[in-house]
């Protein structure tokens, strides 16, 4: 799941199977944390069915509505559900709190199947990334940072929600429709039109066709 490449875990990078690649940095103004998984050739439909799984996981949690007061553990099954249905699962936690000068992983927020009694609240930061391992063949996870924020408030409470603050396509080769809800396709589409819009106006003209055509919509 994470590993440092040394001369016995180092494998040769082949155009027959899928590229997870974890990736951050840390600024002035905070810090980064982001994952994706690309296929390097033509998908088989188990990549397919497994990296849909992930992704709707993924946005299981992004779309997720909350109450005040809700933990993480509360949370994190809205991230395996899909994967539970079909007897998966996968052995990390969904999403760590993240530092802004320290550590990119830093409490005490987390979602995990562990109990944790921190709330989360307003403002903290968070990763989401759900994911999915087979030993010797591959390996699957898509990550973005979540930032808490006040939803609405109602005779119920004040509820809360997550943003979204990371904006980079995800892999629309590996994804199989098919098992997608209407919600999840939506939420998709209007993700990758964000990705778009916000990244574009950085990019040369053949750089933001190459962007159109990973944001278009399923």
């Amino acid at each position: 799941m994470h590993y440092k490449a040394d001369e016995k875990s180092d494998v040769v990078i082949k155009t027959d199977n899928l590229l997870l690649l974890d990736s951050g940095a840390q600024y002035l103004d905070g810090t980064t944390d982001i994952t994706r998984t690309i296929a390097l050739g033509v998908p088989t439909q188990k990549q397919k069915i497994d990296f849909t799984l992930v992704l709707k996981g993924h946005i299981g949690i992004a779309t997720a509505v909350f109450p005040f007061g809700t933990r993480g553990s509360q949370l994190d099954i809205l991230a395996r559900k899909a994967m539970w249905d079909r007897y998966m699962n996968y052995g990390h936690g969904t999403g760590h709190g993240v530092g802004l000068f320290l550590n990119v992983h830093e409490g005490p927020q987390n979602i995990r199947m562990d109990e944790n009694p921190t709330v989360l609240q307003p403002g903290m930061l968070l990763s989401n990334e759900p994911g999915l391992y087979r030993t010797g063949e591959y390996g699957i996870r898509t990550e973005n940072l979540i930032h808490v924020v006040e939803a609405e408030k109602s005779d119920f409470g004040q509820f809360l929600k997550f943003e979204t603050l990371t904006f980079f396509p995800i892999d629309l080769s590996l994804i199989d429709k098919k098992m997608m809800t209407e919600n999840e396709i939506d939420w998709l589409n209007a993700y990758h039109q964000q990705v778009f819009d916000k990244l574009s106006p950085y990019l040369t003209e053949e750089e933001s066709k190459w962007l159109k055509n990973k944001t278009k919509f399923i």
